[in-house]
């Protein structure tokens, strides 16, 4: 018989695949964008995919948290309460690095005309896409943590 316990444990990694996969190519899809109107339908499958990425990284929270209640040795593993940090680090970004970097990209495809991609576009895409490089790369740390749980 399967334990709750174990469903919970199915349901993060789950989770995981979930939210995780697609949040790994949101810049690899905008990136192929070679004028306006495809950066525009890039933008558009982004943040479809996004929802994927938010309803995973809640899922997998809940259900993180619900594994330590259930356990609460976990609470004593280092690998267990410094992935909690890291995730909680990685969710952090997302309002106070990446909405600020990714707004003013936004009203550029709301307001530019014609189809030439601007200069400007590239400077700030760049900068956006290199605090989504740092939270993938705490994302792959998690996911070493998770599976090596080393200490």
């Amino acid at each position: 018989m399967i334990t709750f316990y174990k469903i919970l444990v199915i349901l993060h990694i789950f989770s995981a695949i979930i939210g995780m996969g697609p949040g790994f190519i949101l810049t690899t899809v905008v990136k192929s964008g070679k004028t306006m109107t495809e950066l525009r339908h890039s933008y558009a499958i982004r943040h479809k995919l996004h929802i994927y990425v938010m309803i995973g990284g809640i899922m997998l929270l809940v259900t993180g948290l619900l594994m330590g209640v259930m356990n609460p040795s976990l609470f004593r593993m280092g690998w267990y309460d410094l992935s909690l940090v890291l995730f909680l680090a990685a969710l952090a970004i997302g309002p106070v690095m990446l909405s600020p970097r990714s707004r003013p990209i936004k009203e550029m495809l709301a307001s530019h005309q014609g189809e030439e991609i601007p200069e400007e576009y590239w400077r700030l895409s760049r900068e956006l896409f290199k605090y989504e490089h740092l939270e993938n790369f705490i994302f792959i740390i998690i996911i070493t943590l998770m599976i090596t749980k080393p200490f």
